[in-house]
């Protein structure tokens, strides 16, 4: 079963960075975003929404935005004066778990969380058990294995029941099997608690696999975006059609035919403003 969306093109009206699709119940919308270091220019006029409960991967090359606007979704980043909606519930999972070594490892996932100390180490061992680390509560991080520590940062997230989940690379550093595992576990998750996920990758295989819909940002602007119908699991013909377009994109070239209707391709950022 392959994804199919509707080509959009170049009409008078139409905005270059409509990256989402209206949602009916944006998490995270923003409109017109611009981020500027000096005279450099990071994110230039992007909007973005995501919906409740969607599972949006992030395509770019290095450069090309993805922690800048990651770092401001979080927060990490001040926004004033700017339109943007972020829910005040939100995680983030990083590329390193981040996990403090003094502490034991149902100790991490409490971290911050307030209450009896009794309620707290229960929320703690719950998250854990829904990860398969219920048996590695009172262990210290330096003990676990790479899997396990992204186990453990996942559950830390999770706990807080956020409404918007980041994930930065969180699989980046792990071996293939052990990524592959990652996958069904986060699915698995997502599934559970229905939180509104932004993950950004370098690896478009993980994003066919994983979102329900794609973005490629390219100097501070979505390029492109794909939405993925198949169901997960049965998505080896839609990544064998999508795969060598958005490599293609990360290349620095649209590629593929330009009549195709998978992917959608917006104007580079002089075709729009001229």
């Amino acid at each position: 079963m392959d994804a199919r969306l509707t080509f959009i093109h170049d009409h008078a009206g139409f905005h270059p960075d409509r990256a989402a699709l209206p949602a009916a119940n944006p998490v995270v919308k923003l409109s017109g975003f611009t981020r500027r270091f000096g005279e450099n220019t990071i994110i230039d006029g992007l909007d973005l929404e995501i919906a409740e409960g969607e599972f949006v991967a992030l395509l770019g090359r290095s450069g090309s935005g993805k922690t800048t606007l990651l770092r401001t979704l979080a927060g990490l980043d001040p926004s004033d004066g700017q339109a943007i909606q972020i829910p005040r519930s939100r995680a983030v999972v990083f590329q390193d778990a981040r996990l403090l070594p003094w502490k034991k490892v149902w100790r991490n996932v409490a971290l911050g969380l307030k209450g009896l100390s009794g309620r707290v180490r229960a929320k703690a061992e719950k998250a854990l058990g829904e990860v398969g680390l219920d048996h590695r509560l009172d262990a210290w991080p330096l003990t676990l294995s790479g899997g396990e520590a992204q186990r453990v940062a996942l559950a830390r997230a999770l706990v807080r029941e956020p409404k918007l989940l980041l994930l930065d690379e969180p699989f980046a550093a792990l071996d293939a099997l052990t990524r592959i595992k990652m996958h069904d576990l986060v699915l698995a998750l997502w599934a559970a608690h229905r939180p509104a996920v932004l993950m950004v990758t370098h690896d478009v295989d993980e994003a066919i696999a994983l979102a329900d819909r794609i973005l490629v940002l390219d100097q501070g602007r979505i390029v492109a975006q794909e939405r993925v119908d198949a169901p997960r699991g049965e998505r080896h013909d839609t990544a064998r059609s999508l795969r060598p377009r958005l490599l293609s994109l990360l290349g620095g070239g649209h590629g593929g035919n330009p009549g195709d209707a998978s992917v959608i391709l917006f104007p580079a950022a002089h075709e729009a403003r001229g």
